[in-house]
């Protein structure tokens, strides 16, 4: 017993040297780094419940529209698309042809409002971004060499279908079965009514695995007037989805290579898009997507 009592002492002191010896830690400073504003997202969970279900009754009232709820569900659900907050992510599209405009920025997304914000990759001063009503930017005329007005939301259109269908003023129509890659396809067509978005003469024609439900291809024109202010569109391209990526219980399409359509399969590849530094986060900081000082309005 008294062995038993001189072994414990040991060890006691051996420790308590141990912890003597050990370097101190040096306490933080937290003034060194400035606290940011921000604000909890004021959506609450009755709001999300409410228009999930009113989406869900919509859709499902429908052929097209049950492909599509069954593709939300596929991929991860409409709830939790809205109960997961605002969405940040770095969208990089690289046209092959090097005469063409690369767009690289990192963006967050308000999904409830359809409002963004973007800042470039190369200068994280120089922003853009659409408050909901009015497009903004602050930055040189060196920063972005593309229209920034349409490109604010058009990366989340790109790619995160079908979460963005969920709303007023999308019409779906049921296409014929097609097989794609060897694999049978549901294959729904999405226009808009008049009076929706900046060109609503734009179109969707997205394909969907028969068996998983999970979004297999995109087909997509661009009738933005602004590049076309006598009407019609650019020729009709195709998205195949090469890599995939789960976040907060929702997969989104990370690699996208875009071909020329051609009779609706894979023409001549064109452009290559990743999406990157996915997240998810309930609050931003005060007035994110709001006009900043300085900042002039785009007509």
């Amino acid at each position: 017993m008294k062995f038993s009592i001189k072994i414990v002492m040991v060890l006691f002191l051996l420790a308590f040297a141990a912890c003597k010896n050990e370097p101190k830690k040096e306490k933080i400073n937290e003034s060194a780094t400035p606290e940011i504003e921000k604000v909890a997202y004021d959506i609450p969970e009755s709001w999300v419940n409410k228009r999930v279900e009113k989406a869900k009754a919509r859709l499902n009232a429908s052929e097209a529209g049950k492909v599509l709820w069954n593709g939300m569900e596929a991929q991860g659900g409409l709830k939790k698309w809205f109960n997961n907050g605002y969405l940040s992510f770095r969208f990089n599209y690289q046209p092959l042809d090097k005469d063409k405009i690369a767009r690289d920025s990192y963006q967050t997304v308000d999904t409830w409002n359809n409002k963004a914000r973007h800042n470039s990759i190369e200068d994280t001063t120089a922003i853009f971004g659409w408050d909901g009503k009015e497009a903004w930017i602050k930055a040189d005329s060196t920063a972005f060499k593309y229209d920034t007005k349409f490109w604010a939301l058009t990366p989340i259109y790109l790619f995160a279908h079908p979460f963005v269908l969920d709303g007023e003023g999308v019409n779906l129509e049921l296409l014929d079965d097609k097989e794609y890659k060897g694999v049978m396809q549901d294959v729904i067509k999405v226009t808009f009514a008049s009076g929706t978005g900046d060109a609503p003469d734009d179109y969707y024609v997205i394909y969907f695995d028969k068996s998983t439900h999970v979004m297999s291809a995109i087909r997509y024109i661009v009738s933005y007037p602004g590049y076309f202010p006598n009407g019609g569109h650019a020729p009709e391209k195709i998205m195949e989805i090469a890599a995939w990526e789960t976040v907060d219980g929702i997969d989104f399409p990370t690699v996208l290579k875009t071909h020329w359509s051609k009779d609706g399969n894979l023409g001549e590849y064109i452009t290559k898009i990743e999406v990157s530094q996915l997240s998810f986060s309930p609050n931003v900081p005060e007035n994110y997507f709001s006009k900043p000082e300085g900042a002039r309005v785009i007509e």
